[in-house]
């Protein structure tokens, strides 16, 4: 008779677990989303999102350097304007805070890490959509330009990658061709191809000062939470446009789409750990009902095993020194 079979065997020491283990999660595949805001004296905590921060100049460079120093993969800058306007023209001004923090963070690190912008309007407007409104409701085709030029200036201050949010349809394909008309033909897109109108939102939106005018919400643009299938028609149409990664965003409550995605798709692929899966941990943390570096290790590797190459995550500081050890 055989014996039992033993799988113990390959968990009896760290040595072992290391050496056989089918999912790794270094430092390197962390992606860390900073926010920058024009006219601050002072780096100003953010209470939803513990130990995260509205950056002045200065003290970004401070963060972008450490997590340079602690290896992680690279960062992506969300800007907080001191104007807004209807049509979101910060975002493209270029002395805008993006771009004059685009332009200081390479500057300070060149290309040590790999530093991304985040492209969309909804910081910049007033009414807080991500593109123009007309009638009550975004103008598709009226917000592309925009972005477009918007890419170009990104790309121009210092944006290794570009990183379209707003989820309009063509937004990838005119993205692309401005940037390669301007010159910038090495310029990477990450698309937010499987972005989902998610509950988990909300302490991004008080990182950046966004409040949706007359009570409205973006599910007229992103992507129903109940569809799993529409996520690979979004995705293969960025790619198809010119989409060098594509992004799935919330990570956890949609780790079967990063799956299918994983699958069917051979373009590198990320997922954004966002800032409502980030506030439940550290709030949790708080309370002393779990470890949270170690739960945030265990959901950042569910994600790497769900199948994406790197991870936004608020956690990328943190984790990466603990990874470290």
């Amino acid at each position: 008779m055989f014996p039992t079979e033993r799988l113990r065997r390959l968990r009896r020491t760290a040595a072992l677990r290391q050496l056989v283990a089918e999912t790794t999660l270094r430092p390197n595949d962390l992606v860390a989303p900073l926010f920058v805001a024009e006219g601050r004296d002072r780096p100003w905590p953010i209470p939803s999102l513990p130990d995260q921060f509205q950056h002045t100049v200065a003290s970004l460079l401070d963060e972008v350097r450490h997590l340079r120093d602690v290896g992680a993969g690279g960062v992506i800058l969300f800007g907080v304007p001191s104007v807004k306007d209807e049509v979101g023209s910060a975002a493209y001004d270029p002395n805008g805070i993006v771009q004059v923090a685009l332009r200081a963070v390479r500057d300070a690190v060149g290309e040590d890490l790999v530093v991304m912008a985040d492209l969309c309007l909804d910081e910049y407007t007033t009414h807080g959509h991500c593109g123009v409104v007309r009638d009550g409701a975004v103008d598709n085709d009226a917000t592309l330009p925009l972005y477009a030029r918007t890419a170009v200036e990104q790309a121009r201050a210092g944006a290794a990658v570009v990183a379209p949010s707003g989820m309009m349809d063509g937004q990838v394909a005119a993205i692309r061709s401005a940037l390669d008309g301007a010159g910038f033909t090495d310029t990477v897109i990450l698309a937010y191809s499987a972005k989902y109108a998610s509950g988990l939102y909300g302490p991004f939106r008080d990182a950046v000062d966004v409040r949706i005018a007359d009570g409205g919400d973006r599910r007229g643009y992103q992507q129903d939470s109940r569809n799993r299938r529409e996520a690979l028609r979004e995705a293969r149409a960025d790619v198809a446009e010119g989409a060098d990664i594509v992004m799935v965003k919330p990570a956890l409550t949609y780790l079967d789409v990063l799956a299918d995605l994983r699958r069917e798709l051979d373009v590198p692929l990320a997922a954004y750990h966002v800032s409502g899966e980030y506030a439940m941990v550290k709030a949790a943390a708080a309370n002393g009902w779990i470890d949270g570096v170690a739960v945030a290790i265990e959901q950042l590797t569910a994600v790497r095993r769900a199948g994406a190459d790197f991870v936004l995550t608020y956690f990328a500081g943190e984790v990466a020194r603990e990874l470290q050890r």
